[in-house]
């Protein structure tokens, strides 16, 4: 085993660790709004079991996730050593550290602010800080990213970066980026408000910063999964990549087009002008173009598979793809989610019918179809497609690989549709429980608990996962065949040197981030609004 698989696998268990625990507290939380009867529920038991599940998907497992495929992705798409792997350990047991701490002022009820921070609400400087350890480790990971690519441009001149790789360094980068807004919220308010060196902060202010990564890091979760879609699934499928270059285009766009876009978050908020909120609104309409080009793009790569299978006549590829393979279904199930959740996101973006979901379960639909739907069953495939290369071992058969992508797409959709329909008729989110006595909300009873169906199954599907993973050790050992990349119909010898990095790209993001940002966070410090008083959790105050 190398020690790129020793640190691949660390940073897996890790991450899907984090990944059962919030299933824990994702379901009792259903449970908890259900009108069944719901052991411990008080709100303060609720909203540390929201904030818990909200660091450990959206932090936790994703940070420890996309570190570890990164990792792997470099020194696999590159043929050559990682680099920095000391400083890559170092960033691993920093993130770790890091968790530990803001785990532990979570579960000590001193840290119920939600993943989102919520000001004025302020919890214990440890949770801060174990955040802010876990986002340095993370900058390690992209610090090595950037170096790995350039020493192998540096050993191939005007080579194209493979695919696999190009689309990492576009994820590290644009995580750089979007970190310096929650970085500059925690550091310079939140962090001296949890302290006691201030007694005030402006809401406005820490808002605004949050929604710098707020969207952002939305696409650093997807990222893995978009790289799944061009460089893994078109050779599990038995093709090849219908375009390289549209894969370059898209994992560019994204880096442009998910950064100046976060205060959409912000519509009802009345702190910024109709004028900002307008552009905003705007810039987040491109976002939907990169995927479009996927969804092209993927779907010619799987016809040229299914066409070379034997699939005849208009649809007749679709059939004749191999959907017993773990990455061909789960990147089938991962587009009907994608269409609901994408779906969804367009009402949430528009300026006018944002206001109609606004705080509604609808939100909490949209954004768990994307992250727990289309990302995280994403996150399982490329689990079950590069396992046998950390391990050595090979699963004897695939069949509770596919149970449990189908659990887990079956239990999405009967959870979160409902949520739909409860959004639409003023279903509010972050709210421990509802009194179903009350004839106005009464017939929300049966959806919620239909969802709360669909949290079980998912959480069955959770533990077959793990016991999956944990099973392959168990399993025949066997010759694993070296992993290899997709590549593409026609393999471009050559590609333009926009495409090849991200010097441009970084120069226009610097522009599109003045421009978005430039005066809704000045006008904090020229104008001087108002103050909110500090309320500390961990003080009960």
């Amino acid at each position: 085993m190398t020690s790129v698989a020793r640190l691949t696998k660390a940073h897996l268990w890790i991450a899907f660790a984090a990944f059962l625990v919030a299933c824990v507290f994702g379901i009792w939380q259903m449970w908890a709004r259900s009108p069944l009867a719901t052991p411990y529920v008080i709100a303060e038991h609720y909203f540390l079991s929201v904030t818990a599940h909200g660091v450990a998907m959206a932090f936790v497992l994703t940070t420890f996730f996309i570190m570890g495929f990164g990792y792997f992705t470099a020194e696999t798409a590159l043929d050559r050593p990682l680099p920095g792997k000391p400083w890559a350990w170092a960033g691993f047991f920093l993130a770790v550290a890091g968790t530990l701490m803001a785990v532990a002022a979570i579960l000590s009820g001193q840290a119920s602010v939600l993943y989102t921070f919520y000001p004025p609400l302020t919890g214990s400087p440890f949770f801060y800080l174990g955040l802010v350890l876990v986002v340095v480790g993370s900058w390690i990971w992209c610090i090595l990213m950037i170096v790995a690519m350039r020493e192998w441009k540096g050993a191939h001149p005007g080579a194209p970066v493979p695919l696999a790789m190009f689309a990492t360094v576009a994820n590290a980068i644009m995580w750089l980026w979007t970190t310096v807004g929650v970085a500059a919220e925690l550091l310079f308010i939140v962090i001296p408000a949890s302290l006691g060196w201030v007694d005030t902060v402006d809401v406005g202010l820490t808002r605004t910063l949050f929604s710098w990564t707020l969207h952002a890091i939305v696409y650093f979760w997807l990222f893995p999964a978009y790289i799944a879609f061009y460089t893994m699934a078109p050779q599990a499928a038995g093709g090849r990549l219908y375009s390289d270059m549209m894969g370059r285009l898209t994992f560019v766009l994204f880096l442009v087009y998910s950064l100046p876009v976060g205060l959409h978050h912000l519509f009802m908020d009345p702190e910024h002008s109709t004028g900002f909120k307008f552009v905003q609104m705007s810039l987040t309409v491109l976002v939907a173009v990169p995927t479009l080009l996927t969804v092209f793009t993927i779907s010619a790569s799987l016809e040229i598979a299914g066409r070379l299978r034997g699939g005849r006549g208009l649809l007749g590829w679709i059939p004749a793809l191999p959907w017993d393979r773990p990455m061909v279904l789960a990147t089938g199930l991962s587009f009907v989610m994608l269409f609901f959740g994408g779906g969804g996101g367009l009402v949430n973006m528009s300026y006018g019918l944002n206001a109609l979901i606004h705080n509604t379960s609808w939100v909490t639909a949209h954004f768990h179809l994307i992250f727990g739907g289309t990302v995280v069953i994403m996150y399982f495939a490329i689990c079950y497609a590069i396992w046998p290369r950390l391990t050595g071992h090979e699963a004897g058969t695939q069949d509770a690989q596919r149970l449990q992508l189908w659990l887990w797409f079956v239990g999405m959709m009967i959870m979160s549709l409902p949520w739909h329909w409860l959004g639409l008729h003023g279903q509010w989110r972050r709210v421990a429980q509802f009194d179903y006595t009350n004839p106005i909300i009464a017939a929300w009873g049966p959806w919620v608990t239909t969802s709360l169906v669909g949290g079980i199954l998912l959480f069955a599907s959770a533990v077959v996962f793990v016991w999956n993973l944990a099973a392959l050790r168990a399993d025949r050992k066997a010759p694993v065949a070296p992993f290899a990349f997709a590549t593409a119909v026609h393999q471009p010898a050559r590609v333009p040197a926009s495409l090849n990095g991200f010097g441009l790209w970084n120069v226009l993001v610097l522009v599109l981030m003045i421009a978005a940002y430039g005066w809704p966070i000045a006008q904090f410090f020229v104008l001087q609004p108002p103050h909110a008083v500090v309320h500390r959790v961990d003080r009960g105050g």
